[in-house]
């Protein structure tokens, strides 16, 4: 029966090569036969699709042929028309001896391969801003306790003048290598050293500040810079400020910002609105008035006839964006009286009769 190496590993025909990779390694992690769910047979299956797949030749040739493809023929063959030399080709086999690239495939599997830097702890933390500030822009200094780059050695995990060693484990090398027996054979992993970090060195005296660890937990005070505009909820991601990890980079720091509302002034995008109240009388003949905005009071003339609900610009008053700044706007709402006198009725009737 034909083999659909597509399906075996659970892939669309156009899948890319990463897809094909991912699907490979999520499979290989389960059926592994070191693996608590290993399959033996099933990890064949897989390893054989992923060698096909992973080689664009061999992928061209058994998209073009389908069911005839028989993985290049020969007597070598192990996995039913897969040669062990395929195999070997797409695991990354090395000269001397069976190497897999483990940091690119099978990682996950073995647990091993190649050295990925450590990384330090990311932090969160919450600031409250005003109004104001939101629009404008401002500076916070915290004060945060983590795990820092000790202050004393610098880092360096040694004894202030102590000299570095090769580290006697990796030989000074940063990595060790270990052999596996696995039912493939001798299986060859590189890891990266625990006792150096990676480094190849190790202090001959250490630090007594950090006990040799190269971070010590201290307070650490951090200088936020609040862009101009920023809006409630917005995430400020401060790269290496979080926690520092021996051998790698420290992690980010992440501030939320919590934006307080203002009483009379609301936000929508770069435009700040502001209600208005006038009387009817300055709604009919037009007047001045002052409005409050946050950069001060500015005088707006009110048009004769200005009716409820219309809107009046300020130009260039609203929130800072690229260079420019939005508008701050005025809507208007006419107050009408609830109770008039004898004589403001008479004047009222009066206008009445002019068809006003």
């Amino acid at each position: 029966m034909a083999k659909d190496y597509y399906e075996t590993l659970g892939v669309q025909k156009g899948a890319s090569k990463d897809e094909v990779k991912k699907a490979f390694r999520k499979l290989a992690a389960e059926y592994h036969p070191d693996k608590k769910t290993g399959n033996e047979a099933k990890f064949k299956e897989i390893s054989e699709a992923y060698a096909v797949l992973s080689d664009e030749k061999k992928r061209a040739e058994y998209d073009a042929y389908g069911n005839s493809y028989s993985g290049g023929g020969g007597s070598g063959q192990g996995f039913g028309g897969f040669s062990w030399a395929d195999f070997q080709q797409a695991a990354g086999n090395q000269a001397g001896g069976f190497e897999f690239d483990l940091g690119d495939m099978f990682g996950d599997v073995f647990g091993g391969g190649r050295s990925r830097q450590s990384r330090g702890r990311d932090i969160s933390i919450d600031i409250e801003l005003s109004f104001e500030e939101s629009i404008f822009g401002t500076t916070r200094k915290v004060l945060i306790t983590k795990n820092s780059t000790c202050d004393v050695c610098g880092g360096t995990r040694a004894k202030p003048g102590s000299e570095m060693i090769n580290c006697t484990t990796c030989n000074g090398q940063g990595r060790v290598r270990e052999v596996r027996q696995t039912f493939m054979g001798q299986v060859q992993t590189v890891r990266e050293c625990d006792v150096c970090s990676g480094r190849g060195k190790i202090p001959k005296e250490r630090c007594a500040h950090c006990a040799g660890a190269g971070i010590a937990r201290k307070q650490e005070e951090i200088e936020i810079k609040i862009p101009a505009g920023i809006q409630d909820g917005e995430m400020i991601r401060m790269s290496s400020r979080g926690e520092a990890v021996m051998g790698g980079t420290a992690g980010d720091l992440y501030v939320k910002i919590h934006v307080k509302k203002h009483a009379q002034i609301r936000r929508e995008g770069a435009t700040l609105y502001c209600d208005l109240h006038i009387k009817l009388t300055d709604a009919l003949i037009g007047t001045s008035y002052k409005v409050a905005t946050l950069d001060g009071a500015v005088e707006i003339k009110i048009p004769e006839g200005i009716k409820h609900g219309e809107l009046l610009r300020i130009k260039k008053k609203g929130v800072p964006s690229q260079g420019s700044r939005g508008d701050f706007m005025v809507k208007i709402h006419i107050d009408l009286p609830q109770k008039l006198s004898r004589k403001a009725r008479k004047l009222v009737e009066e206008l009445k009769k002019e068809g006003i």
